[in-house]
């Protein structure tokens, strides 16, 4: 895999975006929903199949919905969020849902309404890669954008005084 490759083109999809200041992770979302034409709800996973599962992006037929572990942290929880903006926004496609791998992360749900998922099978091909190269252009997107010029780095200032 080339890395250089997949830098390039996380830096070119995030330029892309025109994120207008301040970029925070509710103004993404905002922007993705409107570009889409459809809502994205995010909601923490308790129980998951599989322990091997961080985020879950669906494709509901009324909306995308992005399922995440529980996090150790805020940032944690971001970055996970964050990935699954990137395959958005990279036009990752979804696959079709088998009924059974629907009802075993919604029991409770009608599996024809999961229409499709990203599924993950290799952490490191090219797809999973840029979108964490993206995730990472976003989050540092929020993280200068909560800083205002002449403060101390990492907010220290709004926590110390």
């Amino acid at each position: 895999m080339d890395y250089s490759v997949a830098r390039e083109r996380a830096r070119n999809e995030e330029e892309g975006l025109r994120l207008h200041e301040p970029v925070s992770m509710h103004s993404i979302q905002a922007h993705l929903e409107a570009t889409r034409g459809r809502r994205i709800v995010i909601k923490p996973i308790n129980n998951t199949p599989t322990d091997k599962v961080c985020g879950l992006w669906f494709g509901l037929d009324d909306m995308d919905l992005i399922l995440h572990a529980r996090a150790a942290s805020e940032v944690h929880r971001q970055q996970i969020v964050l990935h699954e903006f990137a395959h958005m926004i990279l036009r990752h496609e979804q696959e079709v849902l088998s009924h059974g791998y629907a009802s075993a992360f919604f029991p409770d749900l009608d599996p024809e309404r999961v229409v499709t998922a990203l599924k993950r099978t290799d952490f490191f091909d090219e797809l999973e890669v840029t979108a964490e190269l993206l995730a990472d252009r976003l989050a540092s997107r929020i993280r200068h954008s909560r800083r205002k010029p002449d403060t101390q780095p990492g907010n220290f200032g709004a926590v110390f005084g």
